[in-house]
């Protein structure tokens, strides 16, 4: 293996671990990668929202809207590990190796891999399911006191 080839391991735990800010796509595709550059967008929007309930509370409506954006962002880097330790040793180097056999290791599965997987399963859904959650049950909540504000 050369010192240049993607490790699947490595960019699967960056995924799960810190794909909220981007790092397994810039340690794939470098720091010009400009959907790399989304993640921390979307994260810094979630987080916003978070320091708006905060200081605000619950009933800010902006941050009904801007934390979900946070849960998407790591549902998103967990998605992308899911995939990146599922997929096969030669699709692997194929995409992300192509100067190296299909057969090179850098592709290869392993427990910490498999670790990573279930890491990011677990902590995906927690995330988006959470977050989702949040938002829309504070819409619905604030959909009811609209119309009780109709009907008196």
């Amino acid at each position: 293996m050369s010192a240049h080839a993607k490790n699947k391991t490595v960019a699967t735990w960056l995924a799960v671990l810190l794909g909220s800010m981007g790092v397994h796509r810039f340690y794939l595709r470098g720091l010009g990668d400009w959907i790399g550059w989304l993640h921390p967008m979307a994260a810094g929007l979630g987080w916003w929202g978070v320091n708006r309930v905060q200081a605000l509370g619950q009933d800010d409506k902006l941050a009904w809207v801007l934390i979900p954006f946070l849960g998407s962002s790591i549902a998103a880097g967990c998605l992308a590990g899911i995939v990146y330790a599922l997929s096969d040793r030669p699709k692997w180097n194929r995409w992300f190796n192509p100067a190296h056999n299909d057969e090179a290791s850098a592709g290869a599965t392993n427990w910490l891999t498999i670790g990573a997987l279930v890491l990011g399963l677990l902590l995906g859904t927690v995330a988006f399911m959470g977050s989702l959650t949040y938002g829309i049950q504070h819409y619905f909540e604030y959909q009811i006191e609209e119309a009780r504000k109709i009907s008196q």
